[in-house]
């Protein structure tokens, strides 16, 4: 049987994952860092359906807390087949208004964070002769969004990390790819008022904005051998929204 683990998996679209994936017969590893309860609840859902699940409080950002999380997982699956690097948080304003403290989290969450969770993850990869990495960016990543200029920074550095990765492990194997979310109806969202929400839904061609398994239905994808020959690319999901 095989592993995934997914950071942020307790709300959203790592939520979301972690269900598709348990249908699917995966193990599911469930990170969180502050949100127990939902945490709690997904791991209740997941094993009401007969799915083996663990729960793994973490915060990406503590490289000793990912690497702890890696050897329970690993402990507890002996394995890890699938690494989704899922957990992210934004900040919007302008940059002059943005504290320090509010920069330096967003890059270590976005960013750091999935660096040293590919980090400890890939040797139990090398030692499985295979495995699928995929980092949930943004469409911000691929061209930058005003007043989020730190976010749309860490997002962009997931996209780097994904290519880099993806030449570093090919031969081992590895396949390491990127999903660029549009729009999708999460918390991340909920702070739009209906008139931006309106606005913005004019913007996409599809004329709606995604939902949360738009993305984990292309995961699941990927991270079956119906992505076996996919690796190092950045996949845009947001209803053409960035055509």
């Amino acid at each position: 049987m095989k592993t995934i683990l997914i950071t942020g998996a307790s709300r959203g679209i790592g939520r979301e994952i972690a269900k598709l994936f348990a249908k699917n017969g995966y193990n599911v590893a469930i990170n969180y860092n502050k949100s127990i309860n939902d945490a709690k609840s997904l791991y209740n859902e997941i094993v009401s359906i007969n799915a083996n699940a663990i729960l793994l409080k973490a915060d990406v950002k503590n490289p000793n807390e990912v690497k702890q999380m890696v050897e329970d997982t690993i402990a507890c699956f002996g394995h890890i087949d699938v690494l989704v690097n899922n957990a992210g948080i934004s900040y919007k304003g302008l940059i002059f208004d943005e504290s320090d403290e509010q920069t330096q989290e967003i890059i270590n969450v976005n960013l750091l964070g999935s660096i040293y969770t590919s980090k400890y993850v890939i040797p139990s990869m090398l030692k499985n002769g295979s495995g699928k990495i995929i980092n949930i960016s943004s469409i911000w990543g691929n061209v930058g969004a005003s007043l989020e200029s730190t976010y749309s920074a860490s997002k962009a550095g997931l996209i780097g990390l994904t290519k880099s990765l993806a030449k570093e492990y090919g031969y081992n194997n590895i396949c390491v790819n990127c999903i660029c979310p549009g729009v999708i109806d999460t918390d991340m969202n909920k702070n739009l008022s209906k008139a931006e929400l309106d606005e913005t839904i004019k913007q996409i061609p599809a004329g709606k904005i995604g939902k949360t398994n738009d993305i984990s239905n292309l995961v699941l994808f990927l991270a079956e051998s119906t992505g076996d020959y996919i690796t190092g690319q950045i996949i845009t999901v947001d209803g053409g929204f960035t055509l």
